[in-house]
């Protein structure tokens, strides 16, 4: 009678574990680490994976940086303590990184590098962004024909702004751009009156608008408040183009400039609509976070998954294999088919 009663309790006991707990215990458990909440990018860019990796069965521990690179080591090395089977790192600096990824990799975590390329380190195994250098050339091949450069004799005066140096998408970003601009330069038929055109003096540290906007007011200050005409403002994003757009509300007179960007965030989308920045790559995040996902899904399952690059992106220890997407140009002329009707943005975000 007591050996039977022990039996029965064993197995009520057994039969309170809800299936779903067992369920949730076999799930493979992805960390995703994003720079900055700073950014209308990254926010997306978070979102959009977080919910596509737990609609295909996966748990997520989601982290945003707050743009700190000791705060990201310290958030990988937890990801890597806490048993994640995998790693997506979109990198404040892809350089500094190199001890929790050497821990992933101790531990035979795959690691895909998102956005921005983890730079010096054999853990990364595939990396998959928008292509950058892409970006850089609409950019630059906007500028040339707003301006009419093929047909125009000039000059016309240009300032250049890139992004943080410690992210290498900066090096395809301006390069792309400088590769059409360049000989623009070389002819005279563009100026950079500042005279500020190497990559060191045009970076902007974080991304930062309030840092742009400095640069551009001391810019403004030297070159330009005797009403000189500034005509186009090279700008590898958004939030460069914002801090340029407030300085030059604050003290320039002269003809409003062309001004690109990248990323569509509403400020810029807004200031598009009302005539202050002419245009902005839009790089949709959804595509770059449903590639990303399916990445996930392939490497889980012990399977290749796709790539379509596998000569451009050298991290210092090798050739990263890459799955490119593709960046679009948004104006006046498509913002809403591209960015309303697609339902990126609705008609109330971007009034």
């Amino acid at each position: 009678m007591v050996s039977a009663l022990l039996c029965a309790t064993m197995v009520a006991g057994m039969v309170v574990v809800p299936a779903a707990t067992a369920q949730a215990a076999d799930k493979k458990l992805i960390g995703v680490t994003m720079p900055t909440k700073d950014l209308q990018r990254w926010n997306q860019d978070g979102d959009n994976m977080k919910k596509e990796l737990e609609a295909a069965g996966y748990e997520v521990d989601l982290q945003y940086a707050s743009n700190d690179v000791s705060t990201q080591v310290s958030q990988l090395e937890n990801q890597v303590a806490n048993g994640c089977d995998l790693l997506v790192v979109a990198s404040i600096d892809g350089s500094s990184l190199g001890e929790p990824l050497k821990q992933a990799k101790e531990k035979g975590i795959p690691v895909i590098s998102y956005d921005r390329l983890l730079m010096n380190s054999d853990a990364v195994t595939y990396y998959a962004t928008f292509d950058n250098y892409k970006v850089g050339q609409k950019q630059g091949e906007y500028l040339v024909d707003a301006l009419d450069l093929d047909n125009q004799d000039g000059p016309f005066n240009i300032e250049l702004f890139t992004g943080d140096p410690g992210d290498n998408n900066c090096n395809f970003f301006f390069g792309g751009a400088m590769d059409v601009l360049q000989k623009y330069i070389d002819d005279g038929k563009l100026v950079v009156k500042s005279g500020q055109t190497e990559f060191e003096q045009v970076a902007t540290a974080n991304w930062d608008s309030a840092k742009a906007q400095d640069r551009m007011d001391t810019i403004i200050a030297g070159n330009y408040s005797d009403g000189t005409n500034l005509d186009a403002v090279l700008c590898s994003n958004d939030s460069t183009a914002l801090g340029v757009e407030n300085a030059l509300a604050a003290s320039y007179t002269g003809e409003y400039p062309i001004i690109t960007g990248q990323d569509c965030d509403t400020p810029n989308v807004k200031n598009l609509v009302a005539g202050k920045q002419a245009m902005s790559v839009f790089k949709d995040t959804r595509a770059l976070a449903s590639a990303v996902v399916k990445m996930v899904d392939s490497i889980m399952k012990g399977e290749e998954p796709e790539v379509n690059d596998t000569k451009s992106y050298d991290n210092g220890t090798g050739v990263i294999p890459t799955y490119l997407c593709d960046p679009v140009v948004v104006t006046t002329d498509n913002y809403k088919e591209i960015l309303i009707d697609s339902g990126y943005y609705t008609e109330d975000q971007i009034k």
